[in-house]
């Protein structure tokens, strides 16, 4: 079965790779940009240095600086009208995964027109969306070089995947030097984000050599380094080797898809507002329970990457290590323990799991669940 393989065509990473990509949005001969971001990395002052550059290149750039944690229609159609009022001709994703989601939304429906509710599901749009160029600020979402963009419907309270070839950025930048400032929550969260990312392509149903290949190597890179980021934020390599982690994380997922963990943990983020990396990390060993049905060969493979010995051990056996070494990394980073510390009620657990089920990232889960099923892994992580 032909398999096809999405990533953007041009990716900058490491020490000084910001300096290195403005030199190549020169080249691509852009006039005027639209900087996506949040108020907290302008008052940093890290968009000012971004425009500054920009400016030294001959880029005029307008910024908006209106994205909430979990982008909104109405942060995109916001930052829509002052892509229009302005002229822009491109749009520059500055931050973490939601600048990515809401400048690949406002792109999105720069060209091809409408809401963006229109586009939700798979490949729906039909045109390219304005040229995005991803800086990243965080080593977690990879949504920087995906074909993902997720955005919170507020009338519905429901995140939706939006997944499209159109999404895809043009040119992503991961400079470990904007990501020394991220405090130890962020870290954590976002890396075992990536952790997530790389599990659950590993074990879908649209896995492949090349997607295998690259989740197995970000969970030996994220096994190996994500303590020390977050106990030591301060240390470049560590956090190198994390934005080295997540990209290719996001390699295996933008082709290999996700599963229940993220099609669960999307209802989390728009019926409550919260955390997405917080909600992927609760729910992450309980999802592989239920997939070691049918994947603890794979499991096995993810326990030996996560350092476990796994030499005497049986499928089984190495699946259940698999998860114990998941729970002992979320322990180490200091995730919160359960999903009702995060605040959320039993009673609302029949809506998020009909409405997970209808979610595209769970079509590639190893096993499909009821809604019973679904309830009861939501059960187990209260």
């Amino acid at each position: 079965m032909a398999a096809k393989f999405f990533i953007p065509s041009v990716n900058v990473l490491g020490q000084n790779a910001v300096d290195e990509a403005i030199g190549d949005i020169k080249t691509l001969g852009f006039q005027r940009a639209l900087i996506v971001t949040d108020k907290p990395l302008v008052e940093i002052g890290l968009v000012g240095q971004v425009t500054e550059k920009l400016g030294a290149a001959g880029i005029i750039s307008t910024v908006f600086d209106g994205v909430q944690p979990n982008p909104t229609m109405g942060n995109v159609e916001a930052g829509l009208a002052l892509l229009n009022a302005n002229d822009c001709d491109f749009v520059v994703s500055l931050g973490g995964g939601s600048p990515h989601d809401c400048a690949k939304g406002i792109a999105l429906v720069a060209t091809n027109g409408g809401s963006i509710k229109d586009y939700e599901g798979l490949d729906v749009s039909t045109k390219p969306q304005l040229p995005l160029v991803a800086i990243n600020t965080t080593a977690g979402t990879a949504s920087e070089m995906t074909r993902f963009c997720i955005i919170t419907d507020e009338t519905r309270h429901i995140k939706m995947a939006i997944v499209d070839k159109h999404t895809t950025p043009i040119l992503s930048v991961n400079d470990p030097e904007l990501m020394l400032a991220k405090p130890a929550g962020l870290t954590a969260a976002t890396g075992m984000d990536a952790l997530t990312h790389a599990i659950e392509a590993y074990v879908s149903i649209a896995a492949n050599p090349i997607t295998d290949a690259c989740a197995i190597k970000a969970i030996e890179l994220i096994k190996g380094n994500l303590v020390e980021a977050v106990d030591n934020g301060q240390n470049i390599d560590a956090r190198e080797q994390m934005a080295y982690a997540q990209f290719l994380a996001g390699m295996a997922f933008n082709n290999a898809s996700l599963g229940y963990v993220h099609a669960m943990a999307h209802q989390l983020g728009g019926f409550y507002d919260l955390p997405h990396g917080v909600c992927n990390a609760l729910l992450l060993p309980h999802v592989q329970q239920y997939n070691a049905q049918v994947s603890a060969a794979r499991l096995k493979d993810v326990a030996n990457a996560m350092g476990v010995d796994v030499t005497d051990m049986n499928d089984d056996q190495g699946a259940t290590a698999a998860i114990t070494a998941i729970k002992a990394l979320s322990v180490a980073v200091k995730i919160p323990e359960n999903l009702t510390l995060l605040g959320v009620k039993a009673e609302d657990i029949p809506t998020l799991a009909e409405n997970a089920l209808k979610d595209a990232c769970g079509f590639t889960n190893p096993k499909q669940a009821t809604h019973e099923e679904i309830c009861q892994i939501f059960t187990n992580a209260l």
